[in-house]
């Protein structure tokens, strides 16, 4: 641990252990990297690997048409950077990425869970399932309806694997899942170091056994975890790129296996772990039935709010909701269109607010919905899941828009009724002619309902 009288800092240590990093935003001093370098405490690879194909070593992209030459100032030559990382730092042909191969983190085996609740008989059924998977480290599939309670059924895993020594990884493909379940999970493990890292996350220090990331930042990490659960595995974009998938099987270790958690699993995920390693919950915990989606026209709704106009049952809807003190969230198909509509709201309530996924301020706008400090939110398809609101009732504004899938609209539904003593709320499709996925996410719930009811 020493390198010519000097001492390994255990908070490099503990930074670098299952990380690849850019040697040059080491948040480190440069003697201490190199000193580490000295011990072989890293390896230190290419960024990006040329043969037998364009490939960055770091987010495993391989798209030739994510590759740019640029002259690089560094190497003073033609260098070859990768475009579908580059919020993270840049990585080129002459970029070293860091991985730690030095003395292990210290681990503890003593965990405290804090968590007075009771599962349902399905609830335990399907814990105890998710358990055993991972005690012989086999993948598996949670298919549990919106408001089953799927956070909780993670808490006997989580425990279990951190008692055994392990690291573990809670990945999912949006933010606001990550900052929903971090409060969550440091109340029910106290004991706990917990990181949660996503796009802005604050700095956060010493060795965390339970980190919570968007699958995004697993771009940063290699054989990090020996348990690795993805929450909200349907979920764009993670479905859709090939990267982030790559990006979970590369931050696990080799034989940890991977728990999926959705409400909305794909007829893919469906095929591959029905006949396995598979539970399904049909029914929220407090035994309510999922609110069923209501679908009213709304013809010409796009030209109204463009000409300054709130359609007439959108405006009655609202207005019904702001008299009853309910919280509401308007899902709306694009960012224009909200942000049209929004000072047209705020004519009806001057505190409304609108959200989006670049909003720096979503965080605080959804805890002021939360809070009561604002009567509703205009929003994209960002809060269609990981959001709990008690009470919270729930309009979409085009929903025969191609953004709004099957699987988006049964998302949105389930925001609905999730507090066992506000179990009913409405939830309304306002659209332009009814399709499929409308019909579709309706089915869908209907059927969980009579399963639900008749399990």
């Amino acid at each position: 641990m020493t390198y010519k009288g000097w001492l390994l800092p255990p908070a490099l240590r503990d930074f670098y252990e299952g990380r690849i990093w850019l040697k040059e935003h080491a948040p480190f001093s440069k003697e201490d990297i190199e000193k580490s370098i000295n011990l072989q405490y890293f390896h230190i690879i290419e960024g990006i690997q040329k043969e037998p194909h364009l490939r960055c070593n770091r987010c495993r992209n391989d798209n030739p048409q994510q590759f740019t030459t640029f002259d690089c100032s560094k190497c003073q030559q033609q260098c070859v950077y990768c475009r579908h990382c580059l919020n993270m730092g840049r990585v080129s042909s002459c970029t070293q990425l860091m991985i730690w191969t030095g003395p292990h983190a210290i681990r503890t085996r003593k965990h405290a869970l804090k968590w007075a609740g009771q599962f349902t008989v399905l609830q335990q059924q399907a814990a105890k399932e998710m358990l055993e998977s991972v005690k012989v480290k086999r993948s598996h599939l949670i298919h549990a309806v919106c408001g089953a309670g799927k956070t909780e059924l993670l808490f006997p895993t989580v425990h279990y694997a951190l008692e055994q020594g392990l690291r573990v990884c809670i990945a999912t493909p949006r933010t606001d899942v990550v900052l929903e379940l971090y409060p969550r999970f440091q109340t029910v493990f106290p004991q706990t170091m917990i990181h949660a890292l996503y796009g802005g996350s604050p700095k956060q220090v010493g060795y965390a056994q339970l980190v919570l990331a968007t699958t995004h930042q697993l771009y940063r990490f290699e054989r990090a975890f020996d348990v690795m659960i993805v929450d909200e595995a349907d979920a764009f974009p993670y479905t859709f790129d090939e990267t982030l998938q790559s990006a979970v099987q590369k931050a696990k270790t080799a034989n940890a296996p991977i728990m999926l958690v959705t409400a909305t699993p794909s007829h893919k995920l469906l095929t591959q772990y029905q006949n396995e390693s598979y539970s399904f919950i049909p029914k929220r915990y407090h035994n309510r039935p999922l609110p069923v989606p209501r679908f009213h026209s709304l013809w010409n709704y796009e030209k109204g709010l463009k000409r300054g106009k709130i359609p007439r049952k959108l405006k009655q809807w609202t207005e019904e909701r702001l008299a009853r003190k309910e919280p509401f969230l308007l899902f709306f198909p694009t960012v224009e269109l909200m942000k049209i509509a929004t000072p047209l709201f705020q004519l009806l309530d001057g505190s409304i607010m609108a959200v989006h996924a670049e909003d720096p301020n979503r965080k605080e706008k959804v805890l002021k919905l939360r809070h009561e400090e604002v009567p509703g939110l205009l929003t994209t398809t960002i809060l269609e899941r990981g959001i709990t609101i008690k009470n919270v009732q729930v309009a979409v504004i085009g929903a025969e828009s191609n953004i709004f899938t099957s699987s988006a609209l049964i998302q949105i539904a389930g925001r609905v009724g999730r507090n066992a003593n506000f179990a009913d709320g409405d939830v309304v499709f306002f659209h332009h002619g009814i399709t499929t996925e409308m019909d579709d996410a309706r089915t869908k719930i209907l059927y969980y309902n009579k399963k639900g009811f008749s399990s």
